[in-house]
């Protein structure tokens, strides 16, 4: 289902062949002037020697940052991340990039629309593949970060595709400790998923297949935004492909964000328990594992009041000839899931949930 592009493709064949064309020597001679010039090296590794880095670095750190390598799509450490938070330059530790600003480009590699401070990223020309590419570095670090290319989906239409071994990624709740106080700002009014705020609240629910629990609740007059993910197990940050092993603990559920004066969150408990079985264990129609389980997600004290009654009620009123097996649990963290999930039915008129 991953749509992988010319250009990345032809990134991922030339993996020895690196991405920059500048000698070393010339990388080095800049790389103390900068740091000390502008005072972007958090790290203090900035002129350190290339023994020094070697020692502080991973094998493959070395190879992307000051041997311009590119790392395997899919197979690095951030290209899936989804957690609120900064990245940094693996060795400078300046600021690059935010996950507010991260999207799934569907090449293997993280992107982003934007870096965090402008001031932070030099942009070169890049012939090294017989073709002109704009390179990506670290103006405190010199790192090779990755390319930049014109086809993004910001508002400048930027796809800022950089390797993970560049990079480290600081949680937004780790800024503060680590340093990077001043970033907490960047996140200011995403929330962290409160369960109201103002004319907005959230629920989450888990049905089977998501993507057609997310097109039952997306048709409805009041719900202003839905999006599909993991949750209800202990793994951080699963993929698909962890999830539909059955053993992490995750259900593919949908989080509605909906407007309570429009309506009710009994309202979409009625369309809940409307639009799948909630009497066969670990399983709808013929997806069968506990990543398929009915299950409610509560995020306030009423919430969970009120899935516990429409619960009993219908478990009372004979509508199910069998024992009503929906669990009702705290909402914990919700993972979205990846991009070509999202809006699923709504890309793909005509597809089955059943795959």
């Amino acid at each position: 289902m991953r749509r992988i592009s010319s250009i990345a493709l032809l990134l991922a064949l030339a993996l020895a062949a690196g991405g920059c064309d500048r000698t070393r020597a010339q990388r080095g001679a800049g790389s103390e002037a900068m740091a000390k010039s502008h005072g972007r090296c958090p790290s203090g590794r900035c002129d350190m020697s290339d023994d020094e880095l070697k020692k502080v670095l991973t094998p493959e750190q070395y190879r992307v940052t000051k041997q311009c390598g590119t790392e395997p799509p899919f197979k690095n450490e951030y290209w899936n991340e989804k957690r609120k938070g900064i990245y940094v330059d693996v060795v400078s530790g300046e600021p690059l990039f935010s996950s507010s600003d991260k999207f799934d480009s569907g090449t293997g590699w993280p992107s982003f629309t934007k870096p965090i401070e402008g001031g932070n990223i030099v942009e070169r020309d890049d012939m090294s593949l017989g073709m002109k590419r704009t390179e990506v570095r670290s103006k405190g670090g010199d790192s090779h970060l990755g390319h930049v290319f014109d086809d993004g989906p910001g508002p400048k239409g930027q796809r800022y595709c950089i390797n993970s071994a560049a990079l480290r990624f600081i949680p937004k709740d780790d800024l503060e400790k680590e340093g990077y106080g001043a970033y907490l700002k960047l996140f200011e009014g995403e929330g962290d998923m409160a369960a109201a705020t103002g004319e907005r609240a959230i629920a989450t629910f888990a049905a089977g297949c998501f993507w057609g629990v997310e097109e039952a609740f997306a048709k409805v007059p009041g719900v202003l935004n839905t999006e599909v993910g993991y949750t209800g197990g202990e793994m951080a940050n699963p993929s698909y492909e962890d999830v539909k092993r059955g053993d992490t603990g995750h259900a593919e559920a949908v989080r509605v964000e909906y407007d309570p004066k429009k309506i009710s969150y009994g309202d979409l408990l009625e369309l809940y328990f409307s639009i799948h079985d909630p009497t066969t264990l670990n399983r709808q129609g013929p997806d069968v594992g506990r990543q398929y389980r009915s299950a409610i997600f509560y995020n306030t004290p009423e919430q969970k009041n009120q899935a516990e009654g429409y619960k009993d009620k219908l478990a009372k009123s004979g509508r199910f000839s069998g024992e009503i097996v929906t669990e009702i649990r705290p909402a914990g963290e919700f993972w979205r899931a990846e991009e070509y999930h999202q809006k699923y039915f709504e890309r793909h008129p005509g597809s089955s949930c059943h795959r």
